[in-house]
C-alpha cells in the first residue's frame, strides 16, 4: 500500500511546524510568527462556532478539521506565558504531542476529500483477449456531493426498487422537524416524464403512513430543469401529527371544508374573526382559482366547523369569488329595529333605510330614482301576517317625508289600513275603489302631461326634486292586488290599467306599489309588468309560505336566478340531541320565533340579500313617522279629475257607462232607469254588473299573441 501525497504533505508539515511552536515563543516572543499561528487559531476557532450554528449533517467532521490552528493557537499561548522552557521542559512536550496527533490523525488530508478512497493496490492481472470494462457510476448515489441526508435517503430508495423509475437528487430537512423532509425527484432516463408515483409508493421506504405524503409538481427555476420528469415529495408525519391533534383555522377549513368532499370544494380560508359584542364569528374564504365560483353546501360546512345546522343563525353571502359565513349565538334577524323619522328621512338621492341585515348593516331602498330622474315603482310580495303592511308603513312615511303624495287601496278593510288613511291623501277598501284609484292616476297622466311648468309656460316630463314641477309625486298602493285583479266585476279594469300606469306612469311622476302573495301572470301580473317593476324598483319578498316558493318570487324579480336566502316560518334553535328525546319520547322544544318583517330585497345588482325590515309599531301614534300635514294633489288637478267625473267618493254605485256601456231601455229592470247589478265585494258601498251586463261589453281588439293571451284571460263568463 502507497500513502497518498496529501497525507505526505500534511505529516511533513506537522514535522516541521512542531519545533517552530516551541522555539518562536521563548526565543523571539515579538516574533511575527506567533501572530500568525494566533490568528490561524482565531479562524479555526471562528469556523467551529460556524460548524455549530449549521443546521447541515457533519459538524463534527468540520470541527475535526479547524483542531489543528485552534491546538497550535493553544500551544504558542502556552509557550509565551511559561517561564522558560516550562516545568520538565512543558513547551517541547507541548509542541511534540501536537505534531503526534496530527501525524495520527491528519483531519485535512482526510476530511476534504469527498469519499475516502482505498489505498492503491497492486492491480488484478486480466486476460488479454478480454476487454477492460470501465465502472458504471451509479444512478441512486452519483458523486455529486450530497449531504448525508440525502445519502440516506437514496440508500432507502434504491432498496426499495427505485418507484417509478426515479432518483433522488435532493433531500431537504423542514426547520425545526425532526423527521419531515422534502426529497427532489427526477426520472432516471433522461427525456422521460414520472409516472405512476403513488403517495404509498413514497411513504413505503419512509416508513410513514400515506396520508403524511404529498406530491407536487416542481416549477422550472434558473438553473435547474422542472417539468414532468421532475416532482417533488413533501414527507411530513410530524407537522401532520400535530395538525391532527391541533390543527390551524386554515388547516382545519382545508381538511374538512374545501377538500373534494367538503362543503365549499376548492376554497381556502382567509381569516376566522370574531365579534363578541355582537355574538357573531365571521369565517372568510375565497376560491383557490379565481376564476372558479363558490359551490356552498352550507349543512356540510356546519358539521365540519361543529356549528349548528340552523338557518336562523348561519349565513353565508357570496361576493364574487369570495363568501362570508356568519354564524351567530343567537337568531340576529329576531331582533326589532323600531322605525324613527331620522332613518325615513330620504336623501338627496331619495334613499332612505327600510331595514338591516344579518351582519347589521343598514339596507336602502328608494322613494325616486335619482340615476334615471324618474319616480320609483315598488313591488312587495308575502303571506298574510308576513309584513308586507308594515312595509307599507314605513315606504310611505319616506315618500311623505320627502313632499309625495301616497293612496292606498285594498280589497278589504283592516285596522292597519285605516290607521294609514289618516296620514295619507286617499285610503279605500274594496275592488271598486281599488278601479277608481287607478283610473284616476291613469288620467292624471293625461292632465301633467298638458301641465304647463311656471318657468317657461311649457309642459315637462317630471324631475325629482326639481322645485319648478308644479305638482307632487303621486305614489299609488294596491294592496292584494292578486285578489283584486281576479274579481268577477273589476278585476279586468284593475289588471288593464294597472298594466298601463306601471308602463306610462313614471314620465308623468306616479309610482304603482302593487303588493300580493303571487308575482306571476295568471295571478294578475302580465310579463309586461312584472319587467317594468323590476326594473324600476327594488322588489321586497317577504315569507312567501315555504322557502321554494320564497326563492321562486324572488327569482322572478330578479334577471337572473341568484342564491335566494331561505327564510323559515320561525326561527328555533336546535336544543339537545332530537335522536335522545325521540328514544326518551320527549317532545320536541317549542322555542320559535316569528319571522314576521323578515325579506328578501333585491339590490340594483341583482343581488338578494336577506333584511328585517323597520317596525312601524301601530298600537303608538304615528305621527312620528309622517310629516305634521298630509300632502294632496293641486287644485288644477283635483278640477281636471273632477271634469272627467273621476274625483270624489270612489265608494259610490257605478255610474252607467263608468265601466261598461250604458244599458239600452230595454234592458232596464221594469222601466226604472237603473242598470241591472249586483254588489261588488265591499259591503253596501260596492258596485258591480250582473252576467247579462258581460255581454255588452265591447269586444277587445285582438291584433298580438300578447293581446290575444290577456283576452283569454279577461274572459270571465265563460
Amino acid at each position: 500500500m502507497t500513502t497518498p501525497p496529501s497525507v505526505a504533505l500534511e505529516r511533513l508539515a506537522y514535522t516541521l511546524v512542531a519545533p517552530v511552536l516551541a522555539v518562536a515563543p521563548n526565543i523571539y516572543p515579538d516574533s511575527p510568527v506567533n501572530q500568525v499561528v494566533q490568528l490561524a487559531g482565531a479562524a479555526g476557532i471562528g469556523g467551529w462556532v460556524l460548524a455549530v450554528k449549521s443546521d447541515e449533517p457533519g459538524a463534527g467532521r468540520k470541527i475535526l478539521r479547524w483542531a489543528p490552528l485552534v491546538l497550535a493557537a493553544a500551544v504558542d499561548v502556552a509557550a509565551r506565558h511559561t517561564p522558560g522552557w516550562g516545568p520538565y521542559w512543558l513547551d517541547g512536550l507541548l509542541a511534540a504531542g501536537w505534531a503526534a496527533a496530527g501525524y495520527l490523525v491528519m483531519p485535512f488530508s482526510r476530511h476534504t476529500r469527498r469519499r475516502h478512497r482505498p489505498a492503491a493496490a497492486t492491480p488484478t492481472p486480466v486476460p488479454e483477449l478480454a476487454p477492460a470494462e470501465a465502472p458504471e457510476p451509479s444512478v441512486a448515489h452519483p458523486d455529486d456531493g450530497a449531504n448525508l441526508l440525502t445519502r440516506q435517503a437514496r440508500m432507502l430508495w434504491e432498496q426499495a426498487g427505485m418507484p417509478a423509475r426515479t432518483h433522488i437528487v435532493k433531500a431537504t430537512r423542514h426547520p425545526g422537524q425532526r423527521h419531515d423532509m422534502t426529497i427532489l425527484l427526477r426520472a432516471s432516463e433522461t427525456g422521460r416524464p414520472i409516472s405512476g408515483l403513488t403517495q404509498d409508493a413514497v411513504a413505503a421506504p419512509f416508513g410513514v403512513h400515506s396520508s403524511d405524503v404529498a406530491l407536487a409538481e416542481v416549477a422550472i427555476q434558473p438553473g435547474r430543469q422542472g417539468g414532468p420528469g421532475w416532482m417533488e415529495a413533501h414527507i411530513t408525519p410530524d407537522a401532520n401529527q400535530r395538525r391532527r391533534k391541533k390543527p390551524t383555522p386554515q388547516e382545519r377549513w382545508m381538511d374538512r371544508v374545501g377538500g373534494p368532499k367538503g362543503g365549499a370544494p376548492g376554497s381556502e380560508l382567509v381569516h376566522k374573526t370574531r365579534d363578541d359584542e355582537r355574538g357573531v364569528t365571521f369565517y372568510r374564504a375565497k376560491m383557490a382559482d379565481s376564476t372558479d365560483t363558490p359551490r356552498i353546501d352550507l349543512a356540510k360546512v356546519c358539521r365540519a366547523l361543529n356549528l349548528p345546522e340552523d338557518d336562523s343563525c348561519v349565513f353565508v353571502l357570496i361576493d364574487g369569488n369570495e363568501f362570508l359565513i356568519s354564524a351567530f349565538d343567537t337568531p340576529p334577524l329576531s331582533a326589532i329595529f323600531p322605525a324613527t323619522r331620522e332613518l325615513l328621512t330620504p336623501d338627496t338621492k331619495g334613499m332612505f333605510v327600510c331595514g338591516f341585515t344579518i351582519t347589521g348593516q343598514p339596507v336602502k331602498t328608494m322613494v325616486y330614482q335619482h340615476d334615471k330622474n324618474a319616480p320609483a315603482h315598488g313591488l312587495t310580495l308575502g303571506v298574510s301576517r308576513s309584513g308586507k303592511t308594515q312595509y307599507f308603513a314605513i315606504n310611505m312615511a319616506a315618500q311623505s317625508l320627502d313632499g309625495q303624495v301616497v293612496w292606498l287601496s285594498t280589497v278589504r278593510k283592516d285596522e292597519k289600513t285605516t290607521t294609514l288613511g289618516r296620514y295619507i291623501d286617499r285610503q279605500g277598501s274594496n275592488a271598486l275603489w281599488m278601479a277608481r284609484s287607478l283610473r284616476a292616476a291613469k288620467a292624471l297622466c293625461e292632465i301633467r302631461a298638458e301641465m304647463p311648468w311656471p318657468h317657461d309656460g311649457q309642459p315637462h316630463d317630471y324631475k325629482p326634486g326639481d322645485p319648478r314641477c308644479p305638482y307632487r309625486q303621486l305614489n299609488v298602493y294596491a294592496d292584494e292586488f292578486m285578489t283584486a285583479a281576479q274579481d268577477g266585476d273589476f278585476g279586468e279594469f284593475i289588471q288593464k290599467d294597472g298594466e298601463d300606469l306601471t308602463v306610462t306612469g313614471l314620465k308623468y311622476g306616479i309610482g304603482f306599489n302593487p303588493a300580493g302573495q303571487s308575482p306571476f301572470a295568471h295571478n294578475g301580473f302580465s310579463t309586461e309588468m312584472k319587467d317594468n317593476l323590476r326594473q324600476n324598483s327594488r322588489p321586497v319578498i317577504f315569507n312567501m309560505g315555504s322557502p321554494g316558493a320564497t326563492r321562486k318570487a324572488a327569482e322572478g324579480t330578479m334577471e337572473n336566478a341568484y342564491d335566494v336566502p331561505t327564510i323559515p316560518a320561525r326561527y328555533s334553535r336546535q336544543e339537545g340531541s332530537a335522536i335522545e328525546r325521540a328514544i326518551k319520547g320527549e317532545a320536541d322544544p317549542e322555542n320559535g320565533v316569528s319571522t314576521g318583517g323578515v325579506a328578501v330585497i333585491v339590490l340594483d345588482n341583482g343581488r338578494a340579500v336577506l333584511m328585517r325590515s323597520l317596525y312601524a309599531d301601530f298600537d303608538t301614534d304615528l305621527s312620528n313617522l309622517f310629516p305634521d300635514e298630509v300632502n294632496r294633489l293641486t287644485d288644477y288637478e283635483i278640477s281636471e279629475l273632477e271634469k272627467r267625473g273621476l274625483w270624489g267618493d270612489w265608494y259610490r254605485e257605478p255610474e252607467p257607462g263608468e265601466f261598461w256601456p250604458a244599458p239600452k231601455d230595454d234592458d232596464s229592470d221594469g222601466g226604472d232607469g237603473k242598470s241591472r247589478h249586483r254588489g261588488a265585494g265591499g259591503g253596501s258601498k260596492g258596485g258591480g254588473r250582473d252576467a247579462k251586463s258581460g255581454s255588452h261589453r265591447p269586444e277587445p281588439q285582438v291584433t298580438s299573441a300578447r293581446q290575444a293571451l290577456e283576452a283569454i284571460k279577461s274572459l270571465t263568463d265563460a
